[in-house]
């Protein structure tokens, strides 16, 4: 057992856990966290993906152990009040069926929008669908969450 602390959403968090924990099932089962979702458990959908100090990571391979004193923001964390602007346009764009990969695609999708930012780097469409070869939709045939990840992008820009 192992003592692991982290910031959550901008909360301390602190648990003993097993050493083999999975970041997954430490949000999941220790913090109550049931955004994060687990699809494959060998990090093949992405349905699990949180950004870990900044940094999109599929959290079911990551260890609990190794985020210790990181800052973990899931996709309850990312709403600041109302929903985030990559949130919304998946919601305008109908980007999403079931739902059950949506909160996925949307870490994936604002860290992949800062990372273009950063770089100075165009997100193209050709961009996007490259950039989402980690994460499966069961459901779509991805084209709505294309278009939600492009606007999210604009939205993203002018806020």
């Amino acid at each position: 057992m192992t003592v692991v602390s982290m910031t959550v959403n901008g909360k301390a968090a602190r648990a003993d856990v097993p050493d083999n924990t999975l970041l997954v099932e430490y949000i999941r089962e220790h913090l109550r966290l049931t955004g994060t979702h687990v699809g494959c458990d060998t990090s093949q959908c992405g349905a699990c993906v949180v950004h870990v100090n900044g940094k999109a990571v599929k959290s079911c391979a990551a260890l609990a152990v190794a985020s210790e004193g990181a800052d973990v923001t899931t996709i309850e964390g990312l709403a600041n009040g109302e929903m985030h602007p990559m949130q919304t346009a998946f919601k305008e764009n109908h980007g999403l069926q079931c739902g059950f990969c949506t909160p996925g695609m949307v870490m994936t999708a604002t860290d992949m929008v800062a990372r273009y930012r950063e770089s100075g780097k165009t997100l193209d469409e050709a961009a996007i669908r490259s950039e989402l070869e980690g994460n499966i939709c069961r459901c779509t045939g991805y084209h709505n969450i294309v278009k939600a990840i492009a606007d999210g992008a604009s939205k993203m820009a002018s806020s």
